[in-house]
């Protein structure tokens, strides 16, 4: 496997862009013709060949760029990233976890040599090469949970397990669709999730949270999310909605297309083996509605879903102002023909 890191900015100037075989595995959230809230988990067990669901953790065209956007805003804010103080041996699982499977999933990208508790990382794609004591954090420059989300696609919560519940107790969080990691540090399953409308009358996170609770070491889980943005930016924090927010008024029916983005979130779940701990990674993936609408199945049923989605779901979902403007363009790509079953083109 050979991987071309696009160079492409996710802020002010926008030069992100999917290749047309990035386009192709995008990771399409809808599997029919409507949409209402599942808990929709399966198992984390490989996936089509190619798919961002093939590898433990997907490493694509635009890790690079998605690591110096990370970079830039851990710089203007370093509260993205936090840790409790009891944490830190879940983030030694992590770091375990994510090394370990990049250098088995993509050994030209990754290397892991381990002697004992002697470690030897070398990361190519970011030019790092690190030789630091596991456990010892006085041997990286950063706690463990920094150090290597910091070279990681994605966010990532670190939940702890207690009181039969999960706790947000630590994370890396720097591409969140509108939640912040310093108000919900510390909270449990159900206070993090408070502002989500109707699943919680319809129970879809009690079933959840019974769900997770039950997750073993080695059978790890996954599911989609989404949301929408404007422009291709991964910092859509409340702490800079005043950057993002005004852009939602800059969509107009010529431009549509090229500036809307549909926002999917690749969630897996990983029982993590000395702390107990569930690390939860979030990964974002984002396809403008030109380039989605080149897949037919995509155009048609993603027109179907969004005109037909309840208000306060298109409300949460970030859309509601722009909505009038997304259907009407969708509605251009979908000429009534049935679509197979299924998330895939």
């Amino acid at each position: 496997m050979t991987l071309q890191f696009n160079d492409e900015t996710f802020r002010d100037d926008y030069t992100y862009h999917n290749s047309a075989a990035a386009i192709l595995r995008f990771p399409f959230p809808f599997d029919r013709d409507s949409y209402m809230y599942s808990v929709n988990m399966e198992p984390h067990a490989g996936g089509p060949e190619g798919s961002p669901f093939d590898k433990r953790f997907d490493v694509d065209e635009h890790y690079v760029s998605e690591m110096r956007d990370r970079e830039i805003t851990l710089a203007e804010d370093p509260l993205r990233c936090q840790s409790l103080p009891h944490m830190e041996l879940a983030g030694w699982d992590l770091l375990e976890l994510i090394m370990v499977s990049k250098a088995e999933d993509y050994p030209e990208l990754f290397t892991l040599n381990r002697d004992g508790d002697r470690w030897h990382w070398i990361n190519r794609p970011l030019g790092i090469e690190h030789r630091f004591t596991f456990l010892d954090p006085t041997t990286l420059p950063c706690g463990p949970m920094e150090y290597i989300t910091r070279q990681a696609q994605g966010d990532f919560a670190v939940l702890d397990q207690r009181e039969g519940n999960l706790w947000m107790d630590a994370g890396m969080v720097t591409s969140q669709a509108d939640w912040s990691l310093d108000f919900d540090i510390g909270m449990n399953f159900f206070e993090w999730h408070a502002p989500v409308p109707k699943a919680h009358e319809m129970g879809v996170f009690q079933r959840a949270l019974k769900f997770l609770l039950n997750i073993r070491q080695g059978s790890p889980a996954r599911r989609l999310n989404w949301t929408m943005t404007v422009n291709p930016r991964l910092d859509t924090s409340p702490e800079n909605y005043h950057k993002w927010g005004p852009e939602k008024r800059t969509v107009t029916a010529e431009n549509v297309g090229r500036k809307q983005f549909l926002r999917v979130e690749l969630q897996t779940f990983w029982r993590l083996p000395r702390s107990n701990a569930l690390a939860f990674p979030i990964r974002c993936y984002l396809i403008s509605l030109e380039d989605l609408v080149t897949v037919p199945k995509w155009g048609r049923r993603l027109h179907r879903v969004l005109r037909d989605l309840p208000d306060e779901l298109a409300d949460y979902k970030g859309f509601a102002v722009n909505r009038p403007l997304i259907v009407d363009y969708l509605s251009q790509h979908d000429d009534g023909a049935p679509t197979s079953p299924g998330i895939f083109p």
